[in-house]
């Protein structure tokens, strides 16, 4: 059997262990960093994220089943959504990365000095269509300006109210046509018209006052001048409850339009991905059955947002 390493030691001997065996060896050299550094590395990360990334926080709780759950991500993404939306970080942040999504490498800048600028905003519906087209008018005439606000909705004014947040955006981008893709976040109660109180979804009330909110937005981006609005109705979830929502909210984009006539024109992405009005994940695209939808039973993949930027490309390059 092997011998300890140290045994008990004979009567006589010493028993002192030589001082080099339990040596803590020194530290190296440098600056100590201390707790108080830890913390600060974790609250510049905590405000970076927030800065840059508050909206995805926000945007997650549109993907979570009502509940408790939903209501705890809705009260964190709420407010770091909020400070998301009003600083321009976030934008330049997807404009820096946008090539990741691109085939080739990074994309050609877009043409800024006497382009047209074409803006695409709309809730998380708009995304990844915004980068989409960015990427296909990349180093053409055409600058397009990305504006999704994650977690918004046109009947639900809490956070944003849309018809405010489209005179804004029209101050600030001043764009000679707009693509609107929203509708993920709808189904809230709004004002009825005429002052009967609240209109519950999806009654004929509440789709008066969702078409008169659609047609105020529309009615601030065409400025009373020459630029045109695309606005992509909303293909059809897979919940049957949002599919109710869903139909609302395109029969009342639908009348708006009608009543504001020329500038305006609703493009049928519910015909495209959803034509017999039913859900459902996948469709025929070039001979091959391809799945066009996220997990979520609601978004556009990248195949969806390919074929959605198909429709809207066409669309625009006919009026120009």
């Amino acid at each position: 059997m092997t011998e300890p390493r140290h045994p008990h030691p004979a009567p006589g001997e010493s028993t002192d262990v030589p001082h080099d065996v339990f040596a803590v060896p020194d530290a190296p050299p440098g600056r100590r960093a201390r707790a108080r550094d830890a913390l600060i590395v974790v609250w510049l990360a905590v405000v970076l994220l927030v800065l840059f990334q508050g909206a995805g926080v926000r945007g997650g709780a549109e993907e979570l089943s009502p509940g408790i759950g939903r209501d705890v991500v809705e009260a964190v993404g709420e407010p770091t959504g909020w400070i998301a939306d009003n600083l321009p970080f976030s934008g330049r942040t997807d404009d820096a990365l946008a090539w990741l999504e691109s085939d080739g490498g990074p994309a050609t800048p877009t043409a800024s000095d006497g382009a047209t600028t074409l803006l695409v905003t709309g809730d998380s519906l708009a995304m990844p269509l915004d980068t989409e087209l960015a990427r296909r008018y990349a180093g053409s005439d055409v600058a397009v300006e990305r504006e999704p606000h994650v977690g918004t909705g046109i009947s639900k004014s809490d956070l944003v109210d849309w018809t405010e947040l489209s005179a804004k955006q029209v101050r600030k981008r001043d764009p000679e046509a707009v693509v609107v893709f929203i509708g993920a976040n709808e189904g809230f109660p709004m004002p009825a018209p005429g002052g009967g109180g609240q209109a519950s979804c999806c009654g004929d009330d509440w789709q008066a006052a969702f078409a008169a909110r659609v047609g105020r937005m529309v009615e601030t981006y065409l400025q009373g001048g020459d630029p045109h609005v695309y606005w992509l109705t909303v293909p059809a979830p897979r919940d049957p409850a949002r599919q109710e929502i869903a139909d609302a909210v395109n029969a009342a984009v639908r009348a708006a339009a009608e009543r504001v006539g020329e500038g305006v024109t609703v493009i049928d992405l519910d015909e495209v991905f959803t034509p017999d009005g039913n859900y459902t994940a996948a469709i025929d695209i070039d001979g091959r059955e391809r799945i066009v939808r996220e997990q979520d039973g609601i978004h556009l993949n990248a195949a969806g947002a390919a074929v959605a930027a198909d429709v809207v490309q066409d669309a625009i390059d006919n009026d120009r």
